[in-house]
C-alpha cells in the first residue's frame, strides 16, 4: 500500500484532519530515530517528549510501524526497524 494511502487511512481511523500536520510529525519521529538508532520509546513516552495527544502519537506510531520504519516490542516500546 503506497504512504498516502496509509496516511489517509490513519487519518480517518484516528479521526484526524490535518494530513500535513500528521506529515510533519512523521518526518520528525522517523529523523530522530534515525538520528538515535537505539532509540526505545513507548507511546506514554512519545506523548511525553514531542507533547502529543493519544492519537496523534498513536496515529504516529501505527503509521511508521506500518511501513516498516519502526518496530513494536514484546514490552510495547518502539525501536528502529533493521529495514528501516
Amino acid at each position: 500500500m503506497p504512504l498516502i494511502d496509509r496516511y489517509t487511512e490513519v487519518l480517518k481511523r484516528f479521526h484526524l484532519a490535518d494530513p500535513a500536520l500528521l506529515d510533519d510529525w512523521l518526518r520528525l519521529v522517523r529523523a530522530e530515530y534515525e538520528e538515535l538508532p537505539d532509540l526505545h520509546l513507548t507511546r506514554v513516552e512519545v506523548e511525553c517528549l514531542w507533547g502529543l495527544d493519544a492519537p496523534t502519537a498513536d496515529a504516529i506510531l501505527t503509521t511508521l510501524v506500518s511501513s516498516g520504519v519502526l518496530e513494536k516490542t514484546a514490552r510495547g516500546g518502539y525501536v528502529r526497524s533493521n529495514d528501516g
